[in-house]
């Protein structure tokens, strides 16, 4: 099949060195997985599919179980909002499907020997959606825009705080731009891929413009996002398809039923109990999701300010079985905040921290004052059924030790409002999205952070972070972060559960759906094969 043709770009640092488990035949994968839908489908069949030439055009129907909470890129917030305006918006480099940080609205970069300048020269000829060329002004206005640096200041604008960094943004020529630091930073360039858009452009809530394969067609809340392509791509090889709609559903089970009729083409994040009932015509295709899944703890709130409750939770939860019964053993059980994806960053050791054990769990319980046990309540978003399924295996699992839990279903809106910024809840089972640097899977547990939802305080995990972000060494860096993801665990800020499996049902009439590193549905590269091939 036909290969973007991006020139991989040598990054300052080796951002990730994560394995993917792609699905378009680019690579091979022995943790890939394609499951023909009840055994109607041979390997035979698919192999003649995947065999196939894509062809270009063609609509499709992709089914998510979250309404977008915005549209303007810089205002977003849900990774499920972020995963679909990635189709819109790109920034100076973008993350490809190996990992790499590619060429995107910039052709090339160069990092000053003391990292404390980055010069960007432009591509040539980068258009946004409407036609006009994108300006040096136009990537000024919008790192600055992310950085919080423009006069006025636009509350509603999600700042990105590794951007805080930056002294200054400026163009040097037409097709030049220069970036100035406050100190030197080796993990900033992975967030300049935060999106382009045009100067002072004021209709980014209603109509998206930016320089993507796809361009914003229509949106109706709590129903669909219409994305077309875009004919002007600079990538001449993709996007492929015609059309992708986004179709809003409230949850998963209403989607899988309407992919029952007919009517998706592709739905990610389904079940494992779906799996078996995908109708003939369907496959499952799964690979990291590169997500966080814990149940996430208010250090703040009874009893679970006590540090030895918390721990008593992480030795009450067996993780392995919650991915069993979950997920069919798909998943890989984590002891801390870091992605496994970060290998070098991320502590493996720290799995074994709190083995199950009930006993150990009633013991420290008791030492804490509660002998025969406590209730407390999981706020668990309503619209993914995969945390609703965890939280219900956590809940028998804990009735183990004198434990009793209930579960509390909240709407996605309210989560946002009530748990992660008005932080009024006791305890909740959500999985955080992968980072595009590994310190920033730590600095959401700094005592200060606006994200920090856990409430966790502790003034020498902040000092660790402030050491992480000035050093330069980076065998000292790694060894801050892991002492930062020990002490995140010692403490049991959180259960963490599992790095998920994302289970995606899809139409044996496509290819190219692609898993990436990050939290990301990229429409460009699907397809529809050329030649249809014919079950028995």
């Amino acid at each position: 099949m036909l290969i973007r043709k991006l020139t991989k770009v040598l990054l300052l640092i080796s951002v990730f060195t994560i394995a993917l488990y792609g699905c378009s035949g680019r690579k091979e994968d022995t943790n890939k997985s394609m499951t023909p839908a009840n055994g109607k489908l041979s390997f035979t069949e698919l192999t003649k599919a995947a065999q196939s030439e894509p062809t270009y055009g063609g609509s499709i129907t992709v089914g998510i179980t979250q309404d977008l909470d915005g549209l303007d890129p810089h205002k977003a917030l849900s990774a499920g909002t972020k995963e679909v305006l990635f189709n819109i918006f790109e920034g100076l480099v973008k993350l490809d499907y190996d990992g790499n940080l590619v060429p995107a609205v910039a052709e090339s970069y160069h990092i000053s020997e003391d990292g404390m300048v980055y010069t960007f020269t432009l591509r040539e000829g980068v258009r946004f959606h409407d036609g006009s060329l994108v300006t040096a002004d136009d990537i000024v206005y919008s790192i600055k825009r992310c950085a919080d640096m423009l006069t006025p200041k636009d509350p509603t604008v999600i700042v990105e705080s590794a951007l805080s960094v930056i002294s200054d943004v400026g163009s040097t020529s037409e097709r030049t731009i220069e970036i100035r630091l406050k100190q030197a930073e080796t993990e900033l360039l992975p967030y300049l891929t935060c999106s382009i858009v045009p100067k002072d452009y004021d209709k980014l809530d209603t109509k998206p413009i930016g320089t993507g394969p796809f361009k914003f067609l229509s949106y109706t809340p709590l129903q669909s996002i219409v994305l077309e392509r875009n004919d002007q791509y600079y990538m001449e090889d993709t996007p492929y398809l015609d059309q992708v709609t986004f179709k809003i559903f409230s949850n998963t089970d209403t989607a899988f039923m309407d992919l029952q009729g007919g009517n998706l083409d592709i739905l990610p994040y389904i079940t494992d109990s779906q799996v078996s009932q995908l109708p003939k015509g369907y496959h499952m295709e799964s690979g990291a999701m590169n997500l966080i899944q814990g149940l996430f703890i208010n250090n703040k709130v009874e009893p679970f300010d006590n540090k030895l409750v918390r721990q008593a939770l992480c030795y009450a939860v067996d993780r392995q079985a919650v991915i069993d019964m979950v997920a069919g053993g798909r998943g890989n059980v984590i002891g801390t905040n870091m992605y496994p994806g970060f290998k070098k960053y991320y502590d493996e050791s720290l799995v074994n921290v709190y083995p199950y054990n009930p006993e150990k769990s009633k013991k420290l319980l008791k030492e804490a004052g509660y002998p025969n046990g406590f209730k407390f309540t999981i706020k668990v978003p309503s619209n993914y059924q995969y945390h609703i399924d965890t939280a219900q295996v956590i809940v028998e699992q804990l009735k183990q030790v004198g434990i009793t839990a209930q579960i509390q279903l909240i709407e996605w809106s309210s989560w946002k409002s009530d748990v992660y910024r008005g932080r009024n809840y006791e305890t909740t089972l959500v999985g955080l999205a992968a980072e595009l640097a590994p310190r920033q899977a730590l600095a959401r547990f700094r005592s200060y952070a606006d994200n920090n939802f856990m409430n966790y305080i502790n003034p020498e995990f902040d000092a660790l972070y402030k050491q992480g972000e000035i050093e330069g060494v980076e065998e000292k860096k790694i060894q801050l972060y892991k002492q930062m993801q020990a002490m995140l665990t010692n403490d049991a800020v959180a259960v963490f559960i599992q790095d998920p499996y994302q289970m995606t049902a899809v139409s044996d009439d496509l290819g190219g759906y692609t898993y990436y590193p990050i939290y990301v549905q990229d429409m460009s590269l699907v397809y529809y094969y050329k030649q249809e091939f014919e079950s028995d």
